[in-house]
């Protein structure tokens, strides 16, 4: 029902687009079938149909075409005269104009019925565009209007009968029936263009919805992937530039005693922290080439990865005092956020604290929370230096499981970021 209904809504293109094979010759276009292009003609509001004044017109001369046949060929009442002939074809001409003002064309077209009617020439000629101004009322106005208007052309036609004979007021009355069916069937139309118009509405907020589903979803994977991308890279190329500045100070410090074991030490470091970045990129690159997986990202970092980053921190020469005591595993998001959120913040106290920094690392939880809190005694980024996603990114890691993260100089000095990650509801709860 909703396809058939669909389907016979009006399009501006008129056609289907055959499919161009390939010697690419050119196929004539499809045109609608004849019911198709009836249904369409039906579905669609009159007052935004194309060409709607020019149908009018066409319209008009048709009607006028059949009341000339009607007053000559039929005989109900006498033939019009001169006056009546132009009564009749001045009452054609406000059709013109049906679908902008179709109460005042029906008022004009009455104006113009009544003394053609009074005349007692031939009744039976303006039935026609009678009804048809009449249908128009119908079907662009609501009910309630269209019930008064059709009373009160009754009354008016009756009260003309009546001066012409009782006879005539009475044939009009049993005849009323047709000018009843006409206003009924414009109102049921009415309703059917109301109720396939809500239909394609609803059609259109469904696609636009999963337009927005779809682009909010692409955003977000866009905005995850940024973010382990650049907690990756930034961790890593900060390791490998504190290390390789470790190992060219060594070389020049003292050339002719040179310190093999700790320039060897160094480059061991560096070859394994790219070693570590070069398996996470490509874990990374995986899930981005993956295209059936539902999610494809692999176990998510946790707590028990916390310790290597402090590791890490320390062989880069930061000075790190941990205080780990979390008494029951968070979900994995929530562990994966700590994890991200501890990771960006030493690899910013190793790059911007200042050489050797002190660092502190407590992790604790409490009731329905996981709280982080790492501090450093540097002097923080540099003023007016170009910023960063750093922040940026681990605020979003808190907000994306719920949590709040604050982070600013301390006022004694130093460097401080906290957070606290609630735990998902029936999940790791202490």
């Amino acid at each position: 029902m909703t396809k058939s209904l669909l389907g016979a809504l009006p399009s501006r293109k008129g056609a289907l687009r055959p499919e161009v094979p390939e010697d690419d010759t050119v196929q004539e276009t499809t045109r609608p079938r004849l019911g198709e292009r009836i249904m369409a003609a039906v579905n669609r509001d009159p007052r935004t149909a194309p060409h709607g004044t020019r149908n009018d017109v066409l319209l008009a001369v048709v009607l006028a075409v059949v009341a000339v046949c009607l007053g000559l060929f039929v005989d109900d009442g006498h033939r019009p005269d001169a006056l009546g002939w132009t009564l009749l074809f001045a009452a054609h001409v406000p059709l013109v104009w049906r679908r902008r003002r179709p109460l005042l064309v029906l008022a004009a077209t009455v104006a113009l019925f009544v003394p053609y009617h009074a005349l007692d020439n031939n009744h039976a000629a303006p039935t026609p565009a009678a009804f048809v101004a009449l249908y128009t009322v119908a079907v662009t106005g609501r009910p309630l209007r269209t019930v008064l208007t059709g009373a009160i052309v009754l009354t008016v036609a009756t009260s003309v009968m009546l001066t012409i004979s009782a006879h005539r007021a009475a044939e009009l009355l049993g005849t009323s029936g047709w000018i009843i069916a006409v206003l009924f069937c414009g109102i049921d139309v009415r309703y059917y263009r109301q109720y396939v118009a809500s239909i394609v509405d609803r059609a259109v907020r469904a696609e636009r919805t999963r337009e927005e589903e779809a682009r909010r979803r692409v955003a977000e994977e866009r905005l995850r992937i940024a973010r382990d991308l650049h907690d990756l890279l930034a961790h890593s190329i900060t390791l490998i530039g504190v290390q390789t500045s470790v190992a060219a100070h060594v070389l020049a410090a003292d050339p002719e005693r040179l310190d093999r074991e700790t320039v060897a030490k160094a480059l061991d470091d560096i070859t394994e922290t790219c070693r570590t970045a070069r398996g996470e990129l490509r874990t990374t690159l995986e899930v981005l080439r993956d295209h059936d997986t539902p999610d494809a990202r692999g176990p998510l970092p946790g707590l028990d990865g916390l310790p290597d980053l402090v590791a890490a921190a320390r062989l880069a020469g930061a000075r790190v005092d941990q205080d780990l005591r979390v008494r029951a595993d968070p979900p994995p998001a929530v562990g994966a956020a700590a994890y991200r959120i501890v990771q960006e913040a030493l690899t910013n106290a190793v790059r911007h604290a200042g050489p050797r920094p002190a660092v502190r690392l407590r992790l604790y939880d409490e009731p329905g929370a996981l709280r982080v809190s790492v501090t450093d005694d540097g002097t923080g980024p540099v003023p007016g230096g170009t910023p960063g996603f750093g922040l940026l990114g681990m605020r979003e890691r808190a907000r994306s499981v719920g949590g709040t993260l604050d982070a600013g100089p301390r006022p004694d000095g130093g460097f401080e970021v906290t957070a606290a990650l609630p735990f998902a509801l029936g999940e790791g709860t202490v």
